[in-house]
């Protein structure tokens, strides 16, 4: 089954806020990401809590998707130890079919094929920026639920069969470079 996002889920912005120096609700900028979705550092609360924060809180699933600047990638919300909100370089995108899971779209969104035509619809003349409308009508697959979880675990083996080459390949380096300066002593 192919559908659009629009009829799955729910998009809106993230929230425009202050951050504080100490407070009860983390404040999730694309700053915390690396290009693939993935935290680089350790989060703080940083914002009070109130009324207007609290309609904006992301729940388990998620997906931020980073439409502004240059860094597009999609990330899933999976904390519910720390109540979080995403700040305005995010759509948070909220399913509403239970048969497409949340790695799932993440997954989707952050497919080169996906980033590729999503960047070639991007407007600003400053800071390009994916619209809330093209995002809306981006055409996405569904297959059954054991599908998508096989695409994933298939994508998390290739990811850490990418980590243990990169290892093997730092190891290797150390190791020449060791044997090499071993020989002029």
């Amino acid at each position: 089954m192919v559908t659009t996002l629009k009829h799955i889920t729910s998009i809106q912005t993230g929230v425009f806020a202050k951050p504080v120096q100490k407070g009860e609700i983390v404040y999730l900028q694309a700053k915390h990401f690396d290009e693939n979705g993935e935290l680089t550092e350790t989060l703080y609360p940083d914002l009070d809590a109130n009324s207007k924060i609290h309609k904006h809180l992301l729940k388990i699933g998620d997906v931020l998707f980073a439409a502004k600047g240059t860094k597009n990638f999609a990330a899933w919300y999976e904390n519910d130890n720390m109540p979080a909100v995403a700040s305005t370089s995010f759509f948070v995108i909220r399913l509403h079919d239970k048969n497409v899971l949340p790695r799932y779209l993440t997954w989707f969104l952050n497919h080169p094929s996906i980033q590729a035509l999503l960047k070639a619809q991007a407007r600003g003349s400053s800071i390009a920026s994916i619209s809330k409308a093209v995002l809306s009508e981006l055409e996405i697959p569904i297959p059954n639920l054991q599908k998508q979880e096989l695409i994933l675990k298939i994508f998390e083996l290739r990811n850490k069969e990418k980590n243990l080459k990169q290892q093997i390949e730092n190891l290797r380096e150390k190791e020449i470079q060791n044997l090499l300066i071993n020989t002029i002593k």
